[in-house]
């Protein structure tokens, strides 16, 4: 795994799409180490030896702007969490990613459920959150709800979807129920099992780690992006390289065949 001298480039991209009023969508670009944080633009490239990097990305619903707002709270919180987990590492406290993943989702979780519970105007608000964390060689996930991230291996040349959706339609695909054909028009394929806030007591986050190499890429996205571009037309654009328009032409290639949804889309290339 050769990742001395390595760097990261992003480019992210996020649309109301061509039917919603507003966008309940939000994306994160983070840059921190023990001393510093630093909010990124939608376009960019570091060097990634000193700092770590993370990129998230948040799908809201609740009545009125309550889902622009949760989903907002979610990925703010990573600003605050992850930063601090830094801190204690570079203080000689072993910290495991999983348990800092983990407290990053229930500090999220709780936080959007005291909202809902103190105000009407946020009542029943909850958010998708998946968040990528990137160290030198490793890239740590998390992942609650039917965003999605996706990693594509430049050793393999393939795509695998790293995260399970949250839904019951997932989970009958993922177990042989049905074929992804139905999974993608069944009726309750949106209807979420699991999400931050709302009426959820505890929220259990997927997580795990990937070990990466020079010339791999990670996807990113909201469902409203899988709405218009899955399977092969979806690695096609991911293997194209990232440049500034990268993102832009993966959510306008989505809203042509689709647009129904919110539409956002971050993709993060290791040099």
């Amino acid at each position: 795994m050769k990742t001395e001298g390595s760097r990261l480039r992003w480019s992210a991209r996020t649309d109301r799409g061509r039917f919603r009023p507003n966008n309940e969508d939000s994306f994160l670009a983070l840059e921190f180490n023990a001393k510093e944080v630093f909010r990124l633009g939608r376009f960019g490239e570091q060097p990634h030896q000193a700092t770590d990097f993370a990129f998230a990305v948040s799908d809201g619903m609740g009545g009125a702007k309550a889902g622009e707002f949760a989903s907002r709270i979610a990925v703010e919180k990573i600003t605050t969490l992850l930063p601090r987990a830094f801190h204690q590492s570079a203080s000689g406290i072993q910290v495991g990613f999983q348990d800092v993943l983990t407290e990053v989702f229930h500090q999220t979780h709780q936080a959007l459920a005291y909202l809902g519970a103190s105000y009407d105007e946020c009542r029943g608000m909850e958010t998708t959150l998946s968040l990528c964390w990137f160290t030198p060689g490793w890239m740590y996930f998390g992942h609650v709800g039917d965003s999605r991230i996706y990693y594509w291996s430049a050793r393999e040349r393939t795509l695998k979807q790293l995260t399970q959706d949250d839904t019951h339609v997932g989970w009958l695909l993922r177990n042989g129920r049905i074929t992804e054909w139905e999974a993608r028009s069944h009726p309750g394929k949106h209807v979420l099992q699991k999400a931050l806030g709302g009426g959820n007591v505890y929220v259990d986050p997927q997580v795990g780690a990937v070990g990466y190499e020079p010339g791999d890429r990670f996807l990113l996205c909201t469902d409203g992006l899988t709405e218009g571009l899955y399977g092969a037309s979806l690695e096609d654009e991911l293997v194209r390289p990232v440049d500034t328009a990268a993102a832009d032409r993966m959510v306008e290639a989505s809203l042509v065949r689709s647009g129904r949804d919110n539409t956002t889309a971050m993709i993060v290339e290791v040099l």
